[in-house]
C-alpha cells in the first residue's frame, strides 16, 4: 500500500473536519502522481488527509508530530479494515511539504516499510523566518523548529528512505542542500537511504528523461522495500545517484 499526502494546518478541529473537494472529481494523473502504482499491484491512498490543528492559544505546529502520527495510523487502520491493503507493508511519500512529512513519519514512527521524499526541507533552522502556515520565527519558537526538523532525528531514521531533489530547485525553502545534508546524516548513522539528483530540474520536474528516471527509481524502491519487504532487510548499501 502507498500513502501519498501533504499536511495542512487549521486553527480548529471543526475547520479540519470539513469535507473538501468532491467525490465526483475526475482522476488526474501527472508525473508526480502515485496512482501509477495501481497498475503494479499496490493499493494507493492519494491525497490522504493530514490535518494539523491548534485551538485557543495553541498553534497547529505545537503538536505537529503527535497529530501526524495519529493521522497516518488512522488511515492505515481504516484501509486495513476495508480490506484494501496490507497494513504491514505500507510506503509513505510526498513532494515538498509532503516530503518533510514523510521524513518526520519515518523518524518518529514504525508504521512504514519505506518512504519517498521529493524536493523537501528537513532542517527548519534553515527557514528561520517561517514556513507553510508557521508565522513565528525560529527565535520566537526554537523548540517548534527543532522538534519539527527530521534532520535533528536523522539517527532515528532506519526505515529505507528515497530522497529526490531537482538540481536547480527554485523554491527558497527547499534548496537541494536540504536533501544532501539529510542524506549525509542518515548515511552517517547507518540508515538505508538513497539520494537522487535530477539535473537542471526546478521545484517541479519537467524533462521527459528525468521523469522517466524518477518513475524507475521510485518503482525500484517500492518493489524492493515494500512489495518484497520479506525478502530484503535495510542496510547501508544504497548510495548517492545522479
Amino acid at each position: 500500500m502507498i500513502m501519498w499526502a501533504y499536511p495542512r494546518e487549521y486553527k480548529s478541529a471543526d475547520d479540519a473536519a470539513q469535507v473538501r473537494g468532491s467525490k465526483y472529481t475526475f482522476t488526474r494523473i501527472n508525473y508526480g502522481s502515485p496512482i501509477f502504482w495501481v497498475t503494479q499491484g499496490y493499493a494507493v491512498l492519494d491525497n490522504a488527509e493530514m490535518p494539523i490543528f491548534g485551538e485557543g492559544s495553541k498553534e497547529p505546529n505545537d503538536n505537529f508530530i503527535p497529530q501526524l502520527y495519529l493521522n497516518a495510523h488512522a488511515a492505515i487502520q481504516k484501509l486495513a479494515m476495508m480490506g484494501v491493503g496490507d497494513s504491514n507493508r505500507v510506503a509513505v511519500g510526498g513532494h515538498s511539504y509532503g516530503a518533510f512529512m514523510t521524513a518526520n513519519l519515518l523518524a518518529h514512527t514504525k508504521l512504514f516499510k519505506a518512504g519517498i521524499a521529493r524536493s523537501g526541507a528537513y532542517n527548519r533552522t534553515l527557514t528561520p523566518f517561517g514556513f507553510q502556515a508557521e508565522e513565528r520565527t525560529y527565535w520566537e519558537a526554537p523548540d517548534v523548529y527543532n522538534n519539527m526538523s527530521p534532520f535533528m532525528f536523522a539517527d532515528k531514521i532506519k526505515t529505507p528512505l528515497l530522497l529526490v531533489h531537482g538540481e536547480m530547485d527554485n523554491n527558497p525553502g527547499t534548496f537541494p542542500i536540504q536533501s544532501e545534508r539529510l542524506y549525509n546524516a542518515i548515511k552517517g548513522h547507518g540508515g538505508t537511504v538513497r539520494y537522487v539528483v535530477l539535473p537542471y530540474e526546478a521545484h517541479g520536474y519537467a524533462a521527459k528523461e528525468n521523469i522517466l528516471h524518477l518513475l524507475w527509481e521510485q518503482n525500484e524502491w517500492l518493489d524492493k522495500w515494500v512489495k518484497n519487504a520479506d525478502k530484503n532487510r535495510p542496510s547501508n548499501n544504497d548510495t548517492k545517484a545522479f
